[in-house]
């Protein structure tokens, strides 16, 4: 626990404080569940009416909004943001690992930077580059060749395969792959013949990727992602693909071989993106969308189907089958008429 005074806060933030700038905070908290020597925020106008119920300490609101409560507050421009900004002056999370610990593995020819931690059990192959100030975690594996560059944090048993690079200050969560092959068979008489992928991964700076996500190396060129891309967590990421700078991609989405998309995009959960097609910069896709072809105009796209209760849904179902026999029927019906005059 890290306590914080009111005034420290609005320091951070650089924000106007309204109140007793000696309270001392422990941490964040929900307006519905805080206390006392809690803060807590309001950055969605449907949570307003729990202003007048909350017993947080102090709440960071908006202009706006600060009418609305009487008790300690701080005043930002942007609520989600200072929240985002203080909970990372709060954070306790410890490092993957705090020295190199005597169970690891760490070939001769291993480049280790000033200031890396390595945990328990974790294996270093031959050629691998560790940048300054990097952490590794438990039971990690970086194969032959991969460079990690420095700030970056490993996790607990991810898997870095060969020649694979990653930037600066990167956030990898547990149990990753980075690098293992791409689906590349070829078909002899029914018999799969295996494809060696001969390329690897490039990540950028500020790259973070979620737990269990899978990132396949490319063919021949590089399955490539760009700096400051989030990725959630068990994501796959086919062979070749390449992730342009500042996209957004939310969980269990799974993205096709050699598909580009754009930069600034956000991917909304459990999507699914074919192959070889291109995406452009600025699309959002809403969650369970399906894209099977190329989109080359921003803007918010769609395709899952919301829910509804199972007696309407087998209905809607079993009349979305009977549409082409509808459409050919209504054709000719439509021959069948006599031709009007424009």
């Amino acid at each position: 626990m890290k306590f914080m005074k009111l005034q420290q806060i609005a320091e951070i933030l650089n924000a106007e404080l309204v109140g007793d700038d000696s309270l001392s905070i422990s941490r964040i908290a929900t307006l519905e569940n805080a206390k006392g020597d809690e803060i807590s925020f309001l950055a969605n106008k449907k949570y307003r009416a729990q202003l007048a119920s909350t017993n947080a300490g102090a709440v960071i609101l908006s202009a706006k909004d600060a009418e609305h409560f009487s008790g300690n507050k701080i005043i930002v421009a942007n609520p989600y943001l200072a929240y985002a900004l203080l909970a990372q002056a709060m954070d306790t999370t410890p490092s993957p690992a705090s020295d190199i610990h005597a169970t690891a593995v760490v070939d001769a020819t291993a480049k280790i930077g000033n200031n890396v931690t390595i945990g328990a059990n974790a294996v270093i192959e031959a050629g691998v580059e560790i940048a300054e100030g990097s952490s590794i975690g438990a039971g990690s594996f970086l194969g032959k060749g991969a460079k990690i560059g420095a700030n970056t944090k490993i996790w607990a048993n991810v898997t870095i395969y060969h020649q694979v690079e990653i930037g600066e200050s990167c956030l990898v969560h547990a149990n990753t792959v980075i690098g293992a092959d791409g689906f590349g068979y070829a078909n002899e008489q029914g018999q799969w013949v295996k494809i060696p992928q001969l390329g690897s991964v490039i990540i950028g700076d500020k790259v973070e990727i979620g737990a269990s996500t899978t990132i396949d190396r490319g063919a021949i060129d590089n399955t490539i992602i760009e700096r400051n891309v989030i990725i959630d967590n068990q994501v796959q990421i086919a062979h070749n693909v390449i992730v342009k700078e500042g996209t957004a991609i939310a969980g269990c989405t799974v993205i096709a071989g050699s598909t580009t998309i754009g930069k600034y995009c956000q991917i909304g959960g459990l999507s699914g993106i074919a192959g070889h097609i291109e995406i452009v910069d600025g699309v959002v896709l809403t969650g369970m969308s399906m894209v099977i072809s190329g989109i080359d105009k921003p803007g918010v796209y769609s395709s899952g189907v919301p829910h509804s209760e199972n007696k309407d849904w087998r209905r809607n179902m079993a009349q979305l089958r009977q549409l082409s026999a509808i459409n050919k029927r209504l054709k000719a019906v439509e021959k069948s008429l006599p031709e009007r005059d424009e």
